[in-house]
């Protein structure tokens, strides 16, 4: 091993050991605010889903933490990144948690300001000369799990309807689908630049917000997932076409 793979693994290391402090200290604070809002058993589910969320975060940066990128490992646009995955972990947690008066805004808080975030991590990774492979890893696999947990909190909040969490799964079946195409030995091709792909996604994450918000009721959230989530639907259909060869790339 060279000097200065050792010095790499050394700050992976220690890298990883500040986002698990950071992590610890998330859910003992989360866990502290929720059972002063709606008692110790609220509070010890917050924290079993929380917690497990905040572990597969950990678990996947270390796995995509090299030697190489262990040096940028904690630059302030990847450090924004991670407080959205702690942020995400959060709102992951009211799950199982009754939707008592005084949290009714916490999931649309977490993750609403976990979205603000996600313009500034990368504003700040471009404006500052920042951009890492790391960065963009977190911020996609980030992207994806807040698109899964807060549908999720939603539907068992009461909040959006059931078939909104097609498009929490659409994700995993494009990418499913993909790979079993690639182990039977089928070409797929790249992905089609989209003018739409992008707005889409954050159309998608201000309706969750303001669907996770007690502002307007169910009886208006419901009927307007459907109709936000037909378009986003459409175009991972179109991607799928496009990269198995079914459908023009133009």
């Amino acid at each position: 091993m060279s000097g200065e793979e050792r010095v790499g693994r050394r700050r992976g290391a220690a890298a990883l050991t500040a986002v698990g402090a950071a992590g610890a200290a998330t859910a003992v604070g989360g866990w502290t605010l929720v059972a002063g809002a709606a008692g110790h058993g609220a509070a010890n589910r917050w924290l079993l889903v929380a917690g497990a969320v905040l572990v597969y975060e950990i678990g996947f940066l270390a796995y995509h933490l090299d030697p190489e990128r262990a040096a940028t490992a904690l630059v302030l646009p990847n450090l924004v990144t991670l407080g959205r995955g702690g942020l995400y972990a959060a709102t992951a947690g009211f799950l199982f948690v009754p939707p008592a008066p005084a949290m009714r805004w916490a999931p649309a808080v977490c993750y609403g300001t976990g979205v603000a975030l996600d313009v500034v991590d990368g504003r700040l990774a471009r404006r500052t000369g920042r951009t890492t492979d790391l960065g963009a890893t977190l911020d996609l696999a980030f992207d994806t799990l807040g698109f899964l947990v807060a549908p999720l909190v939603g539907v068992a909040w009461g909040r959006l309807p059931v078939a909104y969490l097609s498009l929490s799964a659409a994700r995993y079946v494009y990418r499913a689908g993909l790979g079993w195409r690639r182990r039977r030995g089928r070409p797929v091709g790249d992905l089609p630049e989209s003018r739409v792909r992008r707005p889409l996604a954050a159309l998608q994450m201000g309706f969750i917000t303001v669907a996770l918000a007690p502002a307007l009721p169910p009886s208006v959230v419901h009927p307007a997932a459907l109709v936000v989530a037909a378009p986003s639907l459409a175009v991972f259909g179109r991607d799928y076409l496009a990269v198995t060869g079914r459908l023009s790339r133009s």
